[in-house]
């Protein structure tokens, strides 16, 4: 899958296409439904499929300190788009000059000069151009004029996640804040992953028998809440069962938000300065402070055992 930064990446010479824009922060199954569908319809017209999304955040630029939690980084959602068959992805940087392109300026210079767009697929709620002005209807009337059709695809997806609502990205995220990991889960359509670099930290799990990878985030990461959380983690190409600790360790009076996993009875696991990802399978408990030491470790031991449970139930189904 080709991956490009800027419409200067895309080549010279490159023909027609099937297009999507939008954020799709996530990937989840709303998502898949459109980009699915772009990726049916590119393969029946025999061109290459192309999604066209943003970094920053446009809301980052727009309304400058609103960046929203990430639920996936570029590279994440680039992966989960080449499993869905995707031939190309084009991150635009988003800039405060481009956030002033008119929609029939985004078009032409996006749509039509780079991609030579055959088809664009959109969901409903799409908006694009200065101040959101263009959408959907717009974009048809467009199509004509340069070439292209419009198919507006229902992206409506619902279940029991967050009590019915429609799936969006703005649901997961807000499921994913209060740790119910499940219903994002059901969403994303696979777990929750957060992913940074392992780094040095206060080294108590190591001392108590439970040593940790403290893992630094990626900045605007979705961080669950404060808690114990069941799930893997996924280093040098192989996924351990994990016990996950989100929280400023109150037991120490910690000050600082940390993200730390335990590979399940894995020892002398050493991953200082590997960049790894967490997925977080289900809620255990809240954050707690224990009256003594002896009390934490007792809790850390059935939690252990507790998350084992858990991800090898979850493997056998």
């Amino acid at each position: 899958m080709h991956c490009w930064r800027g419409l200067e990446d895309i080549p010279e010479g490159w023909g027609r296409s099937v297009v999507t824009i939008g954020s799709y922060d996530g990937v989840h199954r709303g998502h898949q439904l459109i980009i699915g569908r772009a990726v049916e319809r590119a393969r029946e017209l025999g061109v290459p499929s192309v999604v066209v999304t943003f970094d920053p955040h446009p809301s980052e630029v727009v309304r400058p300190g609103t960046h929203p939690p990430l639920l996936a980084p570029h590279h994440r959602r680039a992966e989960l788009m080449a499993g869905l068959g995707v031939d190309a992805v084009l991150i635009l940087p988003f800039t405060t000059e481009f956030s002033q392109l008119s929609p029939a300026d985004f078009v032409a210079k996006v749509l039509v000069d780079r991609l030579h767009a055959k088809l664009v697929i959109e969901g409903p709620n799409f908006r694009f151009g200065h101040r959101a002005a263009g959408n959907v209807a717009y974009l048809a009337e467009l199509g004509p004029e340069y070439g292209f059709e419009v198919e507006v695809i229902d992206l409506h997806v619902s279940g029991e996640a967050g009590g019915g609502e429609p799936f969006s990205s703005t649901l997961t995220r807000r499921l994913v804040a209060e740790g119910d990991v499940e219903g994002a889960a059901e969403i994303l359509g696979r777990p929750h992953r957060v992913e940074g670099v392992v780094v040095r930290g206060a080294q108590r799990g190591r001392a108590l028998g439970f040593p940790t990878a403290n893992v630094e985030t990626l900045p605007h990461t979705a961080i669950p809440a404060d808690g114990v959380y069941a799930g893997w983690l996924n280093a040098q190409g192989e996924t351990m069962p994990a016990a996950i600790s989100v929280g400023t360790n109150p037991q120490f009076d910690g000050v600082e938000r940390t993200v730390e996993a335990y590979a399940i009875d894995r020892i002398g696991l050493d991953l200082y300065g590997l960049h790894v990802s967490v997925d977080f399978l289900a809620y255990v408990r809240g954050m707690l402070k224990f009256d003594t030491v002896d009390d934490l470790l007792v809790a850390m031991a059935a939690d252990v055992k507790r998350c084992g449970e858990l991800t090898e139930a979850y493997g056998r189904g």
